[in-house]
This record gives C-alpha cells, structure tokens and sequence, in this order.
C-alpha cells in the first residue's frame, strides 16, 4: 500500500510563561554542572540571557557564554565555539536563542567528542552513524524567537563558508534534552524580526503538509500550526507585549519543526543559497518565496491546499489560501520580490545550480531542476505570481 514511515518526535519540551526560572533544575537534570552559555552577539547583553544566568546561579551552576555567531552560523563560528567548550572543560551547552544560536550551539555540543570533520556529518544517508554517540555531549535548548523551531530539532543548520552552501548536520542525539519554552523571552521582539520568523514558522508547516511522504501525524500538526499562524501572527507584529498570541507563535514554531521531518521543499531550497550568498535573514527569505513556490507546487498540492484552507477558515480552494498568504506578508512588511532583500539577477545561475541540490529539494511534491530553478528566481524577482 506505500503507507509506511519512519517516526520520531520531539524531547521534553517545558512551555509556559516565566519557566526560564526552571533552567537550572532542567540543567541539573539533564547532567550538566559546568555549561556552556551559546547565545548570539546580540542577545548577550541583554535580559533573557540575564534572567538565565541567574535561574542557573539559584541552583548554584555558574555557566561561561559563547557569543560569537553570525546570523547565519559559519563552520568558523562551531570551531571557535568549540575551542571554548573544550577549554573550559564544559560538560554540556545551553543554547539560548534564535535559530542561529540554537542551530550553533547543538551542532558545537555535537562535535564535542568527535574525530572526524564536521562536513563528514552532512545529512547525506547514514553518515550520522559515522559520529562517536559518546562523544555528543547534552543540550538544554531555550527559544527566543518563534521561527526555526530548533529547539525540537535534531539537525543544525552551518553555511561552509569555503564554498557558500549551506549544509544540514545531522545526528539523533543532537535533539535537546529539555526544552524551555518561555514566551515572555519573545516579548518585544522588534516587528521585523516577528514577521520573518512567524513566516519561517509557516513555511516550515507548509512545506511539511504539501511533501508526499507517508506521515499523517506531521499532516496533522502541520495544519494546526498553520491556525496558530493565522490567528497570531499579525497580533503578535503589532503588539509585541501580547503573550497570548507570542504564546501561540512559539507553539507553531516547534510544532513546523515536529512536523518537516516529513519533508521540506523548494521554499527551503531556494532561500538557502541566497542566505549563504547573500547572508539575508532565513525566515524573511523563506516568505518572500513562498506563493511563487505555491502556484509552482499548485498541480500537485491543490487538493491538500484545499483542505488546509477549510480548517483554517478560508474558503476550500487554492486560491483562497494563496490570497491569505500574499495578504499576510503584506500586512506584516514582507517584501513581494528579491528586490527587497537586496538581492538581484547576478547569482541567478549560481544559485540555480546550488538549490537542486540542496538537501530539502528532495522534499518538494514537483521535482526541482536547474532551469525550475531559475524560472522561480526570476518570478521572485519580478513579482510574477
């Protein structure tokens, strides 16, 4: 019949309003003594991370931080990340963040205790048999943001910046041993920011729904989080300090992440040589292609489409849902071209070369080649729906 699958879902995850005071027993649960802080430039200074300092000094661990990370992690910044760990002689890491911080953080927690290379851990096949299990050390993943999902994850995301390509590496035990969940870290959380990861969020539901592989229980979760968006997103964009609609983004968040082990797709795989190349933020980059994706996916996903828009209220057809998309990005800023993220034609072939290859493209319910490609970069470009 074909209705076979391979499924595994999430780790304890801690949701709530004010659990960032759990840190530190959730720290002590899972092993750690003397963690390691992983967090971005930007959030270093400021209250979340304050507030998990001291949730950890209240049960007596004292944790150094790592904050040298880009937006888009490089291979440089694990090594550097790394080399402190290692140090310092931390027993475990603590990424608190955004998908950046989180997606670094795992993967230098990962590459702890191994031997080989970090690209030798590509999400290719059953390379991540080649890792020393004993060697990955915990993590406690702690969201600041309402996109990636990473903290339900096991994979991070690192751009190899010899060869401007993102890569996905990959192990089982890379998911977070405890997850916390607090929406009063995401709470004024600039417009901006809101909108590209609340986008990323969908995307990653979307693109889970629409795959073709065998998983009604990513199916089901997809769409619920696509309500969540729908309910929340443009509330949480104009009011930063409403933490019932933050509340609902953070779920949708983890619950796209659940989801797309079923499958991602050509959103994914034509944002990611533009954030390796152009180093534009992944959610945002995500949106802007999302309907030209939609109409490209439309022959083989109309029927789902339409059932998706029936349970989020819309009318039951494609269109109608296509016209919420494009109607959500305009109300919360999303620029409808390239253009807007500062990106041009000059890469075009370049990048339509490195997106069919990319490992979400296997994932998308219409094969993707070279000349798709490039077809779908110039719509994006021009705005032709």
């Amino acid at each position: 019949m074909g209705l076979v699958g391979n499924w595994s879902y999430p780790t304890s995850v801690r949701f709530g309003a004010g659990r960032i005071a759990e840190l530190g027993a959730a720290a002590k649960a899972s092993g750690l003594a003397r963690p390691l802080l992983v967090t971005d430039p930007r959030l270093a200074t400021l209250p979340p991370v304050q507030r998990a300092l001291e949730a950890l000094a209240t049960d007596g661990l004292a944790a150094a931080i790592f904050s040298g990370i880009k937006p888009n992690p490089i291979a440089a910044n694990v090594a550097a990340g790394l080399s402190v760990l290692q140090t310092g002689q931390h027993d475990g890491v603590i990424a608190l963040g955004g998908g950046s911080a989180l997606d670094a953080g795992k993967v230098i927690a990962f590459m702890a205790g191994q031997t080989r290379p970090m690209w030798d851990f590509e999400d290719v096949g059953d390379w991540w048999m080649r890792a020393d299990p004993k060697g990955i050390l915990p993590v406690i993943a702690v969201p600041t943001t309402a996109g990636t999902g990473s903290e339900v994850g096991r994979a991070g995301v690192i751009t190899d910046e010899t060869t401007h390509t993102k890569k996905v590496i990959f192990h089982p035990l890379m998911m977070p041993r405890i997850t916390i969940c607090d929406p009063e870290l995401t709470v004024g959380m600039p417009p901006a920011i809101t909108a590209g990861t609340g986008m990323d969020a969908l995307a990653h539901c979307l693109e889970a729904y629409c795959g073709t592989a065998y998983h009604p229980l990513a199916d089901g979760i997809a769409v619920e989080g696509m309500r969540l968006v729908k309910e929340n997103l443009a509330r949480a964009h104009a009011d930063g300090c409403d933490l019932e609609a933050r509340a609902h983004m953070m779920s949708a968040a983890a619950m796209g992440a659940t989801a797309f082990q079923k499958a991602l797709g050509a959103i994914h795989a034509l944002s990611h040589p533009v954030g390796a190349l152009y180093d534009t933020h992944h959610g945002l980059t995500n949106a802007v292609f999302m309907p030209y994706v939609l109409v490209f996916n439309r022959p083989a996903i109309e029927h789902k489409i339409a059932r998706a828009a029936a349970y989020l209220g819309l009318a039951p057809t494609f269109d109608a849902f296509l016209a919420w998309v494009l109607a959500l990005r305009s109300e919360i800023g999303i620029p409808h071209t390239l253009a807007g993220l500062g990106v041009d034609d000059a890469r075009f072939e370049l990048m339509s070369r490195m997106a069919p290859k990319d490992p979400t493209a296997g994932g998308n319910p219409i094969s993707i080649d070279e000349a798709a490609c490039l077809r779908l970069y110039a719509k994006a470009l021009g705005g032709e729906i």
